[in-house]
Formats: C-alpha cells, structure tokens, sequence
C-alpha cells in the first residue's frame, strides 16, 4: 500500500500538521510508503471548466502548465488518499478546494459528448481535519461533500479523523489526539 497525503495547511507547525504528525509516524512504524505534498507550496490554478481535460481519456489532460500534473501522478500512484486540512469557513483551504475542483475533472472523464472513465475509480480516501467548532458542527459539511465527491469519482471513502482547537489559550495536541490520530492510522492500514 502507499499513501499520498495532500496537505492543505499554510501553517507547517499548525494544528493540522501536529494531528498529521503521529498518523505518518505510524505509517512509517507499519512501513508504509507515503508521499506528503504541501498544498501551499505548489501553484495550483483554479478549474475554469474549459473541459480541455476531457479530450483524452488516458491523462490529466489540463491546459494548465502548474503542479497539477505532479499531483495527479502520485494520486495515480497511491492506494490510498488522504485530505488533512484545517476547516475554513466549514470547508477545505483555498489551495485543496482548488485541486479538488482539477481533479473532479481531470480525473473523472465525465463531462465530454461521451461518459468516459474515472482514473482514480476504486482508491480509497480519508480525512484528518482540524476545527474550531465541535467536530460534529465543524468539520460535517466538509465531510458530506468528499463522501458525494468519492461517490461521483467511484472512490472509497474510508473515514475521518476531525479534532478540535477549543482556542488560542489552549493546547490543541494532547495526549488523547495523538492516541487518536495513532488509532486513525491503525484502523486504515487495516481496511
């Protein structure tokens, strides 16, 4: 198995890369390869729906010269795909709503005179996500549209691990998240 972890923090010391941080430790623990690309750091220019991808149906096929292309190649790469973002405004940040919209795309070659297939069918994706709010009010809306977004992409969704920051004078990582993100792990490399 090999992962790709799309990491949509602009913080590399966040609260969303120290819940991260206990997951990889034990994937690499299991030996599990893993490629981890930070979001932030790539140029990801937002789908304008031009449909250039849905002329071949054996590549990404974006008229963008960005770092989609290098994305696209580990998620074709992977088994597993895992969104660890933090929640902004009740969804992902701006660089993975991003990407997601190329991929739905790009991936999925849907939306030309034909169905075509999905290039990603059958992977299987999770979230680790980090909130304000209680999870369940927090981190659901996000939740809800990657299960619609697996199930329109024919990928498996496999679960999400949300944790709370209860705010600015508190410690976010506690023994118990990182227990949490540990157990997340365990439960994947298990499906």
């Amino acid at each position: 198995m090999k992962y790709c972890i799309l990491m949509g923090s602009p913080r590399k010391s966040g609260n969303t890369s120290k819940l991260l941080k206990p997951f990889t430790e034990e994937l690499e623990l299991h030996k599990i390869k893993y490629d981890l690309i930070w979001l932030y750091d790539k140029h990801i220019e937002p789908c304008i729906a031009c449909r250039n991808c849905q002329k071949d149906w054996t590549i990404f096929g974006c008229r963008y010269s960005d770092d989609m292309q290098e994305i696209f190649d580990k998620i074709c790469d992977c088994d597993v795909i895992i969104l660890a973002t933090p929640i902004y405004s009740w969804y992902c940040t701006p660089p993975m709503k991003s990407m997601l919209d190329r991929l739905v795309y790009g991936m999925n070659k849907y939306y030309g005179d034909e169905k075509g297939p999905s290039l990603w069918k059958g992977k299987k994706l999770a979230i680790i996500t980090t909130c304000g709010y209680r999870p369940e009010k927090g981190a659901d809306l996000f939740e809800e549209g990657i299960k619609r977004y697996c199930k329109h992409s024919q990928l498996k969704y496999i679960g999400m691990l949300a944790e709370r920051d209860p705010g600015y004078k508190s410690t976010f990582i506690t023994d118990d998240k990182i227990e949490h993100s540990k157990l997340f792990a365990q439960q994947l490399i298990s499906l």
